[in-house]
C-alpha cells in the first residue's frame, strides 16, 4: 500500500521539521516520529485501502468484477456475445 506509506511520511514530516530546526531533541523526535509509524498506519489502513483501490478502479475500470469479459467471450466481438 504504497498510498498509506505516502500519507504517514507527509504525516511524519512536521516530526522531522521540529527536529531540523532544534524545537525538539534527536530522541523525543525518534519516540515520536517511530510511534507515528506505527500507530498511524494501523488507524487509517482502512481508509487508505479505499483511496488506493478507488484510484485504481478509476484508472483501470475493466479490472471490475462486473466489467470484466469472460475467456470464452474474448474471441468474439461484444455484438456477437450481446456484451457491451
Amino acid at each position: 500500500m504504497a498510498l498509506n506509506y505516502g500519507v504517514t511520511v507527509v504525516a511524519l514530516l512536521p516530526v522531522l521539521l521540529l527536529w531540523a530546526f532544534g524545537l525538539v531533541a534527536g530522541l523525543p523526535a525518534a519516540l515520536l516520529a517511530l510511534a507515528g509509524a506505527v500507530v498511524f498506519p494501523a488507524l487509517f489502513y482502512r481508509s487508505t485501502r479505499c483511496w488506493w483501490l478507488a484510484a485504481y478502479f478509476a484508472i483501470l475500470p475493466r479490472e471490475l468484477p462486473l466489467n470484466r469479459r469472460h475467456r470464452d467471450d474474448l474471441s468474439h466481438p461484444p455484438e456477437e456475445t450481446g456484451m457491451r
